[in-house]
């Protein structure tokens, strides 16, 4: 309830998460509460690790620290990202959201990999711990503020489909568990000389390095290119079958540029029977549709093919049953009968999925022995094509 609270005061269109307004005011709320929650935690931990001399329950503190400083960096890189496109970036500055993402995610390995040496250290050299049932309470109540700050972080995250700000909420998870293993550390510590401390110190630190390498492989997918989400494809899809005159879509390519920021290209299957000035008129209406309904900017591209002639669609129909019978993963589109020559040639595109387990010459080969029992002369042309979603 406080969360939503939080989103309808500093949200002003808190009810349409996708609208860039929004999606920046939503990712500057998560910076500076998980900032402003994350100092004070590192004050009341890093407290508790001076009185008690707790080298678990400081490196937990630091923790908070390298926390809020990502949080701090978040926010600046919501704000790079909120820039609108310039003549060196045409674009626009989205992916700045995901550098922010790597930055953070190396403060977060660098703060792990020096509390794991200093847990080392005092494992093999450990030094007496007292710990108060106060202090042993204090510590404990921050779980509370911390559990609040994942759930926050996750309902943001989720609600503006930021990878930022889900690994944020992921961040939280492991230092509550780290928390945890902390307490039960110092707990244990009063009844025995084994160097639990330091064994917790460094289970704290291995929590951290394990969620500094989960943000890392994630925002570095995103700046590499990876394939697009499946219900966003689908949705494009969707939306261009919709539109008069497109009968098929193909060769659908997405490039993202941020957070709910697309561009695109595709080729669109219509009648060749159309004039090309009322193509152009349907395609120039499905991208403008297109861009109202989904957050992707779309290039179209016509492949007009015979709609009225039975013998086409004829042998069409029974190229895509023999297709969909030998592997369903195969499509085939821009299709093209030719019966010019001495024998009847299909010539078509066919989307060839990538580590196929036959390679193109098997596939070739069994698909022409299946479409030779309608005629036995047949000739197939395939252009193999990977697919890019």
């Amino acid at each position: 309830m406080f969360s939503e609270l939080l989103c309808r005061l500093f949200v002003r269109n808190y009810k349409n998460p996708q609208e860039p307004e929004s999606h920046l005011a939503y990712g500057l709320l998560s910076g500076f509460t998980g900032a402003a929650v994350n100092l004070l935690l590192f004050a009341v931990k890093l407290t508790a690790g001076i009185l008690s001399g707790s080298i678990a329950i400081a490196s937990d503190a630091v923790n908070n620290l390298s926390d809020a400083g990502s949080s701090i960096i978040t926010i600046i890189g919501f704000r790079l990202s909120a820039r609108p496109a310039d003549n060196g970036h045409p674009f626009g500055h989205g992916r700045s959201e995901y550098i922010a993402g790597v930055i953070v995610s190396v403060i977060v390995l660098a703060v792990g990999f020096d509390f794991l040496k200093e847990s080392i250290i005092r494992i093999f050299s450990p030094e007496k711990v007292q710990v108060s049932w106060g202090i042993f309470a204090v510590v404990g109540g921050t779980v509370l503020f911390k559990g609040w700050l994942y759930s926050f972080y996750r309902k943001i995250g989720n609600r503006i489909d930021s990878d930022v700000i889900r690994a944020a909420a992921v961040d939280s998870l492991s230092d509550i568990l780290g928390t945890l293993v902390v307490l039960g550390a110092v707990f244990a510590g009063r009844f025995t000389t084994f160097p639990v401390d330091g064994c917790a110190g460094a289970v704290a630190a291995g929590m951290i390095l394990v969620a500094g390498f989960k943000i890392l492989r994630d925002t570095t997918n995103s700046l590499m290119g990876e394939c697009p989400d499946s219900e966003l494809v689908e949705k494009l899809r969707e939306v261009l079958l919709e539109c008069d005159g497109i009968c098929g879509v193909h060769d659908i390519i997405l490039h993202n540029y941020g957070p709910n920021r697309y561009f695109a290209t595709a080729h669109a299957e219509v009648s060749q029977n159309d004039t090309p000035l009322s193509i152009h008129d349907m395609l120039e209406a499905a991208e403008v549709k297109v861009a109202k309904t989904l957050p992707i900017q779309l290039l179209l591209h016509c492949d007009p093919y015979d709609t009225a002639d039975p013998k086409v669609k004829s042998w069409r129909v029974k190229l895509e049953d023999e297709v969909s019978v030998y592997d369903s993963k195969l499509k085939v589109y821009d299709f093209l009968l030719d019966e010019s020559q001495t024998c009847r040639v299909l010539h078509f595109h066919m989307l060839f999925p990538r580590n196929y387990k036959f390679s193109q010459d098997e596939v070739k080969a069994e698909l022409t022995c299946r479409m030779q029992k309608y005629d036995p002369e047949l000739q197939l042309n395939i252009q193999f094509i990977n697919s890019y979603i």
